[in-house]
């Protein structure tokens, strides 16, 4: 219904359109991601200032019209996370984390709960920048197919349940498989099992390290689900 929309939302992207204008595209708790215009705000004039920008954390006042485009009439600061930017790797890692979210969850349906988890992800780097690894890049996409509802399974074999040996990953069955559903699938060794399993079941802030190896075939496994499950091509980690 068109009127005035008032809500919470993150800058996942900003990017000028015409001489003063800027397109935005927000994740917000209730309406996921919304694209819309601020107008003028590339002036020096401009009421909203910088902040705009993305990673921002803002109460947003918006008017809902017949365009797909919201129009921004208002925004207020909740976090800056200033610290953040002021780290290359964290600032890095910050727009990885955006852009990984904004590919899985590219449409208007409420999930407050990966609004929280790109919150979250935001608040650590911002007062940890040394946090900002590979690793903890896994460890966000993960929670991410989590939430979308096509994460891994990494429990026993996707394919038979069997919890024996679990030798490979295939992405058409959606998980590990064992040495006799191995067919299709590409080789996982222990290592990368227990690093996927503990990404996964521990907070963000109790991401474990592991070595590039590792982070290179877990990337592999999570792209490839992604791709196979959700029809989402994310970029590579490393």
């Amino acid at each position: 219904m068109a009127g005035p929309v008032k809500t919470e939302a993150v800058v996942l992207r900003s990017m000028r359109y015409g001489e003063a204008d800027r397109i935005l595209h927000v994740y917000t708790p209730m309406r996921g991601k919304i694209s819309a215009i601020a107008k003028g705000v590339r002036r020096s004039k401009s009421r909203f200032g910088g902040r705009l920008e993305p990673f921002f954390r803002l109460n947003l006042e918006l008017h809902e019209g017949r365009s797909d485009l919201m129009t921004v009439t208002g925004a207020e600061t909740v976090s800056a996370y200033a610290k953040l930017r002021a780290d290359e790797g964290a600032l890095n890692s910050a727009a990885r984390a955006c852009d990984s979210l904004g590919r899985v969850f590219d449409s208007g349906e409420p999930h407050p709960e990966v609004f929280n988890l790109l919150c979250s992800a935001l608040s650590l780097l911002d007062e940890h920048p040394e946090r900002a690894t590979d690793e903890f890049q896994v460890a966000f996409r993960l929670k991410l197919l989590l939430a979308a509802g096509f994460a891994p399974q990494l429990a026993a074999c996707a394919s038979c349940g069997e919890s024996g040996e679990l030798v490979g990953f295939s992405p058409a069955a959606g998980g590990v498989i064992c040495a006799s559903c191995e067919a299709g699938s590409f080789e996982l060794d222990a290592e990368t099992h227990r690093f996927l399993t503990d990404a996964l079941g521990r907070p963000l802030a109790e991401t474990p390290s592991a070595d590039p190896r590792v982070i290179a075939l877990a990337d592999r496994a999570i792209s490839e689900t992604a791709a196979h499950h959700g029809q989402v091509r994310l970029k590579a980690i490393a």
